[in-house]
């Protein structure tokens, strides 16, 4: 299998996942960045995964499945390009012969899922759409703080080698900010040193792993000590876990 990240729009990715005869993508906002892989690769596009509504996800997806005939999965609770068969949390989707397992993580968005194999080609992936970021997270559009700390560590519960595909480039000013919240964070520190090299050559940051993740992102790290005093030194009034967590969205909101 392949995995690939194709640009679309300023900083999205649209993820293609192809054996050399077939293809899956997942959040296709812009039909023609797939269209031109599938002919560059002389692929057949046979699955398309949505992970929420938002139009950068879902724009190019009734261009794509009218072209080519692929079956949509999506989230079963959000507005959706129709026909699709609609997926909640504990259900399973076969695509490219993969059993992807539905997680359910609210947040970003009310009906926001995630698909997850255990194992492509020895190690487990994760498409987490716009929940987990590498260094990061999704804005909380329609969910609450609270909805989104849960889903994150049911994501960082998956096994640390799970290759993490997000679905924009927001590695590089994500870790800027983490470095606001733990600036003696030496893994951090040299993690951005290798994703701005890799920007430099005009490369993405992506797939991240989760092990790493544990390691760098002040989202899965609000439990720990020194990031809840970081919040507290921003908000006097944060009293827990949860509002250490909402400190954080919030900062990184207003960050510049």
């Amino acid at each position: 299998m392949k995995l690939i990240p194709l640009p679309a729009f300023s900083d999205n990715y649209i993820w293609m996942l192809h054996d050399g005869h077939t293809a899956l993508v997942v959040d296709p906002g812009d039909a023609q960045p797939v269209r031109d892989a599938l002919q560059r690769e002389g692929l057949q596009l046979a699955s398309i995964l949505v992970t929420h509504h938002h139009a950068d996800h879902t724009g190019g997806v009734a261009e794509l499945r009218n072209a080519t005939g692929a079956t949509v999965f999506g989230p079963a609770t959000e507005e959706m390009p129709k026909p699709l068969q609609r997926l909640s949390g504990a259900d399973t989707c076969s695509a490219m012969g993969l059993s992807f397992q539905v997680l359910d993580v609210p947040g970003h968005t009310a009906g926001h899922i995630a698909y997850y194999c255990p194992a492509v080609d020895g190690a487990p992936l994760l498409f987490c759409g716009d929940t987990l970021f590498s260094g990061g997270c999704g804005r909380l559009f329609e969910g609450t703080p609270a909805q989104m700390l849960a889903s994150l560590e049911s994501l960082a519960a998956l096994p640390d080698d799970t290759r993490v595909c997000c679905t924009h480039e927001y590695t590089l000013s994500n870790l800027l900010f983490a470095l606001a919240v733990e600036p003696g964070n030496t893994d951090l520190q040299q993690y951005l040193a290798q994703c701005q090299a890799l920007r430099a050559q005009g490369l993405p940051t992506l797939p991240s792993n989760l092990a790493l993740e544990r390691q760098i992102n002040p989202f899965l790290r609000s439990r720990l000590p020194a990031v809840m005093a970081a919040a507290k030194a921003h908000d006097a009034n944060m009293t827990d876990s949860a509002g250490a967590f909402a400190t954080l969205r919030q900062w990184k909101n207003d960050y510049r």
